[in-house]
């Protein structure tokens, strides 16, 4: 579990967050929302450690990151896997060297496990066949799979992805919010995902944070979501035609569950 307090971030004393305060639960998708501009991106980058705070605390497991030693914040660093915007493969290496990078880099596996472990997390994201192909050659879908096979070859306890559905068809959407959503559960890991897909909120939100202009506005489940009476959070989410019916009808989908 990841837990933040008082949160404060500034930038030539313009305020950017204040004083955020909330909770993100292991085992699930937890997803922070928020119009551009409102302070997510710096919110996350914050709690990955690569942003200082002004104010607050940030604590992995009850342990103030800010007070951690050397030792100790390179092994939490470990246990961080990220999933960046545009993917962030290296274009020079293959598919199999981008998963692989991170377990030459901070591992001593021999080769034989290393390999072994590449072909676990490249299959856990059903990727087949394309170990040898570079970045330009695969799909935008394939790229962010081989980025979420990289993210977890060190089997993190946290991941964070900013934007994951950036630039995909709403079908390979889905298809990136299911993958992220069952390797939480199957892991057991915190996850925190940055969205503006609020497909991935009603779908996999199972905790959302929703900020404006840097404050805590709502938070909430994606049940909860389709009954808010907050109107900043339903004219942001709710504002275009689809989304009001992908509302009712989710509404309805839960009453026939419950009756």
């Amino acid at each position: 579990m990841i837990e933040i307090k008082g949160l404060c971030k500034s930038f030539e004393g313009r305020p950017i967050l204040k004083d955020i305060s909330t909770k993100f639960e292991k085992g699930k998708t937890n997803l922070i929302i928020g119009q551009s501009g409102s302070g997510k991106t710096v919110l996350l980058k914050s709690i990955v450690g690569l942003l200082d705070i002004d104010e607050g605390e940030i604590l992995y497991n009850g342990e103030d990151v800010s007070h951690l030693s050397d030792k100790k914040r390179k092994s939490l660093r470990q246990d961080i896997g990220m999933v960046f915007q545009g993917g962030a493969l290296f274009d020079s290496l293959t598919v199999e060297e981008n998963v692989r990078f991170p377990l030459d880099m901070f591992t001593k596996k021999t080769d034989k496990e290393k390999v072994d472990r590449v072909k676990f997390c490249l299959d856990r994201v059903d990727i087949k066949g394309a170990n040898d192909l570079y970045p330009a050659e695969i799909s935008g879908g394939m790229r962010k799979r081989v980025a979420i096979a990289r993210a977890i070859v060190l089997n993190p306890k946290y991941l964070f992805c900013d934007e994951p559905n950036s630039g995909l068809d709403p079908m390979t959407s889905i298809l990136i919010d299911n993958l992220i959503n069952q390797i939480t559960q199957d892991l057991d890991i915190t996850t925190i995902i940055n969205t503006h897909d609020m497909n991935s909120v009603m779908e996999i939100g199972d905790n959302i944070l929703f900020i404006s202009h840097g404050e805590k506005w709502w938070e909430g489940n994606k049940n909860e979501i389709l009954y808010t009476s907050n109107e900043k959070l339903n004219d942001f989410v709710f504002a275009s035609p689809l989304y009001r019916e992908m509302r009712t009808l989710k509404k309805q989908e839960l009453k026939d569950e419950q009756s």
